[in-house]
């Protein structure tokens, strides 16, 4: 009866250090995210952070809970080098996602809230966070995307808000009867009235292309890369 208390307790007491722990890890990833977000951090790097090492701590409460228990340390540590061992050969495609998004943090691509596309795909999108496996991408027509950290370090993309200015090119169809030069005049003059445009000199107003039914002329300019679309 001792033996069976003393091991009912010892169950107990290792059930209370990973719940106590792990509400502890929450509190402390709360307080770490706070003072990254302080200190301008930017949140990709945050996230991949916290990610990161709340299942490190978690882990680490878990041996503890396990040693309370009476099992051999040394032991164990085999045990999880074995086990690590297997896992990490099953597990290849995840290992290579962490090694993805530590890459994705050191090149910086892109960041969170820039909107990327993956060319040859038709993923593309804000991105929403990064985790330690994953890149969430929202969409215009409010879906999630989810693409593996690693996939996404190993695809071409294109970054369509990292740099502060777009050229912005707009075609307008007009009749071949119609006088090109009262088009670029009125085209002009649209353009000295649109406030968002960065350099009013250096639009350029152009015959595009002749279609079958419509000639086609283009005008080209600078704007905000925020009033783009």
């Amino acid at each position: 009866l001792e033996i069976a208390m003393s091991i009912i307790g010892k169950v107990i007491v290792s059930f209370l250090i990973i719940a106590i722990g792990f509400k502890l890890i929450k509190i402390l990833i709360k307080l770490l995210k706070t003072t990254l977000e302080k200190a301008e951090i930017d949140y990709g790097v945050i996230s991949f952070s916290c990610s990161f090492i709340r299942i490190g701590l978690r882990c680490i409460v878990i041996f503890m809970a396990v040693a309370h228990m009476g099992a051999e340390v040394s032991s164990f540590i085999a045990l999880l080098g074995s086990a690590g061992v297997a896992v990490g050969l099953a597990l290849q495609g995840t290992l290579s996602n962490v090694a993805g998004g530590v890459l994705l943090l050191i090149l910086k691509p892109f960041q969170v809230g820039d909107y990327i596309v993956l060319t040859g795909t038709d993923c593309e999108g804000e991105v929403a966070a990064m985790d330690i496996f994953y890149t969430k991408l929202k969409t215009i027509d409010n879906r999630v995307i989810v693409i593996p950290n690693g996939t996404l370090s190993n695809s071409n993309l294109i970054n369509n808000t990292k740099q502060e200015r777009r050229l912005i090119d707009i075609e307008v169809g007009i009749s071949y009867d119609a006088d090109i030069k009262e088009v670029k005049r009125i085209l002009t003059d649209i353009a000295k009235n649109e406030k968002r445009i960065l350099d009013q000199d250096g639009v350029n107003i152009f015959v595009s292309s002749l279609a079958d039914s419509s000639v086609m002329m283009g005008s080209r300019c600078w704007v905000p890369t925020s009033d783009y679309v």
